[in-house]
């Protein structure tokens, strides 16, 4: 079976072997609530919705299917749950008044135009986002700070699972104005591969957690709009809305017609009043199949060619005590394998996603020692061991898996035993 490593952010370059174990601690008591997360008028779910427990720094997501699982320590008898989404208005919702499940809770949405905006509408959108970004260092943490993640990655061939690779892993987040880059470490992971379902390739994708931290554009700002690319982009005003009652404008961009490379598009959620990014939805544009290419894909088979068809990204910002912090992110990679004197071609795609679950600010800078740290050209499925127990994730806050992903694990385990139930048998 030949190989095939993809990259989406063009950082993470080379494979390194290694091995990571995960850790065991004594289980937690804990509560849980599931539910979904829905459009009030229209019923559909909303994708990536945030549910926070005030005054806790816990919190969990959405997923695809506006489903969501979040767990509470047990200790914690009283509580107020905000649940969030981007163009919608907030909900608080005391904890008593959750069940264990089948929660449904509907937002509205909250749409103003530019005549209701109560801030000066800025003449130069381009200002606007470079003043934002200039004011990272009074609006975002400044402190380092430890957070609690959960991370997924999944391959898909078409619309079926292929390998589904899941971990808890702790950031170290260093302070927004500083130069210093963020560094991972491995707490928990477990996967699920079958790479028969591959074709005559196998994927793995290269950078694991990193392809979702890098995607926080105030933290690393150069993936997006460095110095030598921004004059290469149109900025402009799109619809405007409001969160918490405060302003955000909606400010498009998109690349110059006479860039040739691929750049991005997209739009930018800023708040009008402080300047703030509070979230960002963008995407490569492909201008040039061979260049973007050259962009994710590491290695590939000689006699095949793969082009990306679809590259996107989101970041999601969360506030605590007036400072802002990167909350949640996602990456998509979907492609096309073209073989030699074949007549079909392959499409594959590539996702992760990773949710900050709980954090504390570090009194001081305790980032862990090289061999604690996980490099980011780390390929996370081939580090990290299969599914067996259903109670692995334990306590942690996790994005409640899909059904299709909670199918094919179900699956997975089934052969697993079937496969366990044979050996033994052989061997009498």
């Amino acid at each position: 079976m030949k190989w095939i490593t993809y990259s989406l952010l063009a950082t993470c370059l080379s494979l390194l072997p290694g091995q990571l174990l995960a850790q065991d601690e004594p289980a937690q008591p804990f509560r849980q609530y599931t539910g979904e997360v829905v459009d009030a008028d229209t019923g559909e779910p909303l994708v990536f919705a945030t549910l926070s427990l005030e005054r806790q720094n816990l919190s969990t997501v959405t997923n695809s299917e506006g489903g969501f699982l979040l767990k509470v320590p047990a200790t914690l008898e009283e509580g107020v749950v905000q649940v969030s989404y981007l163009g919608y208005q907030n909900q608080s919702i005391p904890l008593s008044q959750f069940r264990e499940a089948e929660n449904r809770i509907a937002l509205q949405i909250s749409v103003t135009s530019l005549q209701e905006v109560d801030v000066v509408v800025p003449r130069d959108p381009r200002a606007l986002v470079v003043e934002t970004l200039n004011r990272k260092g009074e609006n975002y943490f400044e402190d380092f700070t430890r957070m609690t993640a959960f991370y997924r990655e999944t391959i898909r061939r078409r619309k079926r699972n292929v390998s589904l690779s899941e971990a808890v892993v702790t950031i170290y987040k260093s302070p927004y104005s500083s130069i210093r880059q963020d560094q991972v470490e491995l707490y928990k992971a477990r996967k699920s591969t079958d790479y028969s379902k591959l074709d005559t390739v196998a994927l793995k994708l290269q950078g694991g957690p990193f392809n979702a931290l890098y995607v926080d554009v105030m933290k690393y700002p150069d993936f997006l709009f460095s110095d030598d690319y921004i004059d290469d982009y149109e900025f402009y005003f799109e619809r405007n809305t409001r969160i918490d009652n405060r302003p955000i404008f909606v400010i498009g961009f998109r690349q110059k017609s006479s860039v040739p490379e691929p750049l991005y598009q997209g739009k930018l959620f800023i708040d009008g009043e402080r300047k703030i990014l509070t979230s960002a939805i963008f995407s490569l544009n492909i201008t040039d199949p061979v260049l973007a290419s050259r962009m994710f894909v590491r290695r590939k088979p000689a006699n095949a060619s793969v082009y990306p068809t679809e590259v996107s990204y989101r970041v999601d910002y969360r506030e605590k005590d007036g400072r802002w912090y990167y909350g949640y992110s996602n990456a998509m990679l979907e492609f096309k394998v073209d073989w030699d004197r074949r007549l079909f071609n392959s499409v594959y795609s590539l996702t992760c996603e990773m949710a900050v679950t709980d954090w504390e600010h570090m009194a001081e800078n305790r980032i862990p020692r090289n061999r604690e740290r996980i490099r980011s050209s780390i390929i996370l499925s081939d580090e990290v061991a299969g599914f067996s127990d259903p109670d692995f994730w334990g306590e942690y806050n996790i994005i409640e898996p899909d059904k299709s992903i909670e199918s094919a694990i179900k699956k997975i385990q089934r052969q697993l035993r079937r496969s366990g139930r044979d050996e033994n048998g052989s061997a009498q």
